[in-house]
């Protein structure tokens, strides 16, 4: 259904309030320009881009082709950011700076998609079909799934964390009175907590209550871990991989701060324990990608071995400060110092860190393209994973010691200044039809004449960013003083 965005009242009256000298002023004519081509962009997106209020990745000009990760059917909508909750969020964003109904309605129709593919184990996975014999359709709490559908709700990605977060903001954006919205995301926060393990983690997967386990202090295997330790199912276990310890903590902080229960603080303390235990003893004080229920490192997929990791290790590290602003408990300070020291004499020459670093030995370890065999030489290897990211440690250690001294790490302001020049560019980046054009790659297309239709798409992440960036422009131009 078509939904008309309307300019509430006064809204485009907004304009710059009187500045003090020597302060920038906003632009009465910009402001005006980013509220309109926000919410018309907005309703392009939703009206036309939309598949049962949710999103994929990409779509062609002529809405026929969608992207994934890989092609999505014609009834799929991507759970995994940046999909349905990236856009749902950037259109909460919008409606917070303008004021107008219609964004909040798009958000709405965001969350009632992620209620449609909701697992019967109370998270979601990677998409969600809403074609009740679609090959990818999973078990729905809905009922208009497949009865036999796959029951296993993830962490990995970002998935299930996304969704809920969506969830929450809208759920408060309604004043918790939508019953099906309230409701869901209760039963999906009810079944995050009862997946956590006794020792605080949480495994990339479940399709249910997981079983407590052990709490030990993380070791290195005894075994020959090269040919040993191999687990079929390694999403059972406990897990940081791809930025769980940030997100988890993200999500759970957010529940904490709008729902007032206990249980969400209890289990954010509790995550903070586990990162303790699962730093790794000397000479490698840092963080595994996976573990075993002993907590030693442990294979995941085949080219995920068993290594100490640069980039969730510094996850780890921004998760402990998180939760020592969140608390005011410097316990979760204590293990910081030795894992930055560990990075720093892990950076490569280039300065990057590798993904993973040998057990014990601390050497750079990678895989050989096709093969997958262990190396530790880095000229061949596959292009479908990052085995070097860049190297935050810098960054890391100065919040690090503005914590340890008792302060609060500053809070970047947003730049009025700045703001203006990148909304002037994005508003110049818009087509005729409110629309953010881009090849593949996701660059800005602003005419696309003479290039192949199939390779202009409509981006998710590009119009979730640029409408985002619309919506900070205008809250700060109305306080611009």
């Amino acid at each position: 259904m078509i939904r008309t965005f309307v300019l509430i009242s006064g809204l485009l009256a907004l304009t710059a309030v009187a500045a003090q000298p020597d302060e920038p002023t906003a632009d009465a004519a910009l402001i005006q320009n980013a509220t309109k081509s926000a919410i018309a962009a907005a309703q392009y997106f939703h009206t036309d881009v939309a598949v049962h209020g949710g999103y994929v990745y990409k779509v062609t000009l002529d809405l026929k082709l969608r992207k994934g990760e890989g092609t999505a059917s014609p009834t799929e909508v991507w759970v995994q950011p940046p999909g349905t909750p990236t856009v749902g969020i950037a259109f909460l964003r919008a409606f917070e700076a303008t004021g107008d109904p219609g964004l909040l309605v798009a958000a709405t129709d965001c969350a009632r998609a992620l209620l449609h593919g909701q697992l019967k184990s109370g998270g979601w996975t990677d998409r969600v079909d809403f074609d009740p014999k679609g090959k990818n359709t999973g078990l729905y709490r809905n009922g208009q799934g497949k009865a036999k559908g796959r029951d296993v709700s993830t962490l990995d990605d970002d998935k299930s964390q996304a969704a809920i977060r969506l969830l929450i903001e809208v759920d408060k954006a309604l004043e918790f009175k939508d019953a099906a919205i309230h409701e869901s995301v209760q039963y999906a926060l009810d079944a995050l907590l009862k997946a956590q393990f006794a020792n605080g983690g949480f495994p990339q997967g479940w399709s249910g209550p997981v079983e407590p386990g052990t709490v030990v202090k993380a070791s290195f295997p005894e075994y020959d871990w090269r040919t040993e330790g191999r687990i079929k199912d390694y999403w059972d276990y406990e897990t940081l991989n791809d930025g769980l310890a940030g997100t988890v903590t993200e999500t759970l902080q957010l529940a904490d701060e709008t729902y007032q229960d206990d249980r969400y603080r209890d289990a954010l303390l509790k995550f903070g324990d586990f990162l303790i235990l699962a730093q790794l003893p000397e000479p490698q004080p840092a963080w595994a990608q996976q573990y075993n229920h002993q907590l030693q490192p442990m294979w995941a997929r085949k080219f995920e071995p068993p290594a100490v990791v640069g980039r969730e290790s510094e996850d780890a590290i921004a998760t402990l400060m998180d939760l020592t602003e969140f608390s005011g408990e410097r316990r979760f300070l204590e293990p910081i110092p030795a894992a930055i020291a560990w990075l720093k004499r892990s950076r490569l020459p280039d300065g990057q860190l590798a993904r993973f670093y040998e057990l014990k030995t601390n050497t750079p370890l990678y895989l050989k393209r096709d093969v997958y065999t262990l190396t530790y030489d880095d000229s061949d290897l596959p292009t479908h994973y990052g085995f070097k990211t860049d190297c935050r440690v810098d960054k890391l250690e100065a919040r690090y010691h503005v914590l340890a001294a008792g302060g609060t790490p500053r809070v970047s302001k947003s730049n009025l200044k700045t703001l203006s020049k990148d909304v002037t560019r994005i508003l110049s980046e818009l087509d005729p039809e409110s629309r953010w054009i881009t090849d593949q790659n996701g660059d800005p297309v602003v005419d696309g004449a003479n290039l192949n239709p199939e390779e202009l798409f409509l981006d998710s992440a590009v119009f979730s960013k640029n409408l985002s960036r619309l919506a900070e422009f205008l809250k700060v131009a109305r306080t611009a003083k």
